[in-house]
């Protein structure tokens, strides 16, 4: 009986439905961790007081969030080191976030449950998002203008969000002229000193081109002092003002309003309230720069960097993939050299990608890049332009990680395309040439846009070759601006991927960063899964028009 089971290959099918089921189990359970962990980072949450009092030690105020709750059975906790009553059975701690970290040291510390006498949530607790420093957690005790005080006690509460609001808009204006305006002054200047160089080296530097060049910087100087100007009125308005808060250890901290991104008081926050602090956080996580060494602020730049990486790929690898897969299929004999190429071609798509990076890394920026800089760029030296990791080189090296899925997909589209189409196109008088462009090309487009999507799919996830090849830390400058050429393949940039790796395995503070990690891996598999119902949908509308021609 068992036997004949077994022949008759049931146990197989519930096997394999069982490894299906488990292995849904487990997507949809990260999906749900990151989707928690990543969407509940913005939420204000309460500030607790704790009154606590360790063994031995004197009682002390502890003020932050409650951000996790650990559980150790007695004989653990007293295996390391804790001491345990005989009628405990097990070690409750808790992790606050209690800030603070100029004053402190750190940002987050552990509790014990049995030493706190007893907790609160004052409603005049204030939390400060700072840009530097982390979070601050205290009392609002009095704002000082030019180191006069202004307002003190309940009457604070109002002028520091008036004067917040003031210095952001300071603070933006102060960004502007110093990326926009100072920036495009400077990259002009730079522009002007090759110019000066590549006349040099062609001896073609006369008098002419000496005063040209001179008038051209006194230009630039010119609005350079102008700026610097400008700049000195809006930092000596944005340094006057100042909040004088108190610690919970009774200290006093004076924290520049410059510093200061927003305060609010979560523990009087009413539901809408909390809404439209929530909307303004997410808001401000895919819009704004990264701070605190990517700990904190947006992510602008590596969401950037990641379409714009992307959408490059994609120009580079569709025509050649296209290309490559119209001849193997079309035009190749269909023999042992043929077979070889395909076999080739399937084990590239096997290949670790960290593989890719090392070839670009030494080809397409050592040695082409290299030569470009040598045949075109001269007036750079030392200093390279295209050899050095940049946008162009990651762009191509994805390119060429992706380009097996492209070649694989059109060709099995090619493929699936009744001979008897070619056929009919050939008896009416249409050439090769015509019917591969007029009738095979848009029949097989649906398995074309498959295998283009899939390969945006993986490049957006992929971060082994990036870090050779262009991907940063920090990005001063998008590689897309004002200043011509307008688009700087040269320039490096951020990724969501290698963001997501650097900030969860290489920041200074790994326990605040970690919320961060998880917002930024959900919004990454939103991308994919964008990503991949675009093909889905894109795919079945070309299934339906050209079904017709197919029947």
């Amino acid at each position: 009986m068992m036997k004949s089971w077994f022949k008759s290959g049931a146990p197989w099918i519930w096997l394999n439905a069982a490894a299906v089921s488990t292995s849904l189990i487990m997507i949809v359970g990260v999906l749900g961790l990151v989707t928690v962990r990543g969407i509940g980072h913005f939420w204000p949450s309460q500030v607790m007081q704790f009154n606590y009092m360790e063994e031995g030690k004197q009682p002390q105020i502890i003020i932050g969030e409650k951000v996790d709750t650990s559980i150790t059975p007695a004989a653990m906790a007293k295996s390391t080191g804790f001491k345990m009553a005989e009628n405990e059975e097990t070690l409750v701690q808790y992790l606050i976030k209690t800030g603070n970290r100029d004053v402190t040291g750190s940002d987050f510390r552990w509790i014990q449950e049995r030493n706190v006498k007893d907790q609160s949530e004052p409603a005049d607790i204030m939390v400060v998002e700072r840009r530097e420093w982390g979070n601050f957690y205290g009392q609002l005790l009095e704002v000082k203008e030019n180191g006069k005080t202004i307002a003190t006690g309940e009457q604070a509460w109002p002028v520091v969000q008036a004067r917040i609001e003031e210095a952001l808009a300071v603070f933006k204006e102060i960004a502007h002229l110093e990326k926009k305006e100072i920036g495009a002054i400077n990259y002009g200047l730079e522009r002007l000193r090759l110019k000066q160089r590549k006349l040099e080296l062609k001896n073609r530097l006369d008098d002419a081109a000496k005063q040209q060049i001179a008038e051209e910087k006194a230009g630039f100087q010119e609005q350079y002092k102008q700026y610097q100007a400008q700049l000195a009125e809006l930092y000596q308005k944005i340094r006057r003002d100042r909040l004088v808060a108190k610690t919970e250890n009774g200290s006093t901290l004076e924290i520049p309003l410059a510093k200061v991104v927003r305060a609010f008081k979560p523990n009087t926050m009413s539901l809408f309230e909390k809404i439209a602090h929530y909307g303004t956080k997410v808001v401000e996580f895919l819009a704004d720069d990264p701070r605190e060494a990517n700990t904190e602020g947006g992510i602008f730049p590596a969401i950037f960097g990641t379409v714009m990486m992307v959408m490059m790929m994609s120009v580079i690898v569709t025509p050649f993939g296209v290309i490559a897969a119209v001849y193997l299929r079309e035009y190749a004999k269909q023999g042992f050299t043929t077979r070889l190429i395909r076999i080739a071609v399937n084990n590239l798509a096997g290949v670790p990608s960290v593989v890719y990076g090392v070839f670009g890394l030494g080809f397409f920026v050592y040695i082409l890049g290299g030569n470009i800089d040598q045949l075109f760029f001269p007036e750079s030296a030392p200093a390279p332009v295209y050899g050095t990791p940049g946008l162009l080189w990651a762009s191509i090296t994805l390119a060429l990680l992706t380009l097996p899925v492209v070649i694989v997909s059109t060709e099995e589209g090619l493929a699936r395309i009744p001979s008897s189409i070619r056929e009919g196109s050939l008896a009416l008088g249409a050439t090769k040439l015509e019917t591969l462009w007029l009738t095979v090309l848009p029949m097989a487009s649906p398995a074309m846009m498959t295998g283009l999507i899939l390969a945006v799919a993986r490049a957006a996830g992929e971060v082994a070759p990036l870090m050779l090849v262009g991907v940063v830390k920090l990005a001063p400058t998008l590689p897309l601006d004002g200043n011509f050429p307008f688009l700087h393949l040269d320039r490096k940039f951020m990724h969501l991927g290698f963001h997501i790796y650097d900030v969860g395995f290489q920041s200074p503070n790994v326990e605040a960063a970690r919320p961060l990690v998880y917002a930024t891996a959900l919004l990454l598999v939103l991308v994919i899964v964008g990503l991949n119902l675009a093909a889905i949908i894109i795919r079945n509308n070309l299934r339906e028009k050209y079904r017709a021609l197919e029947g």
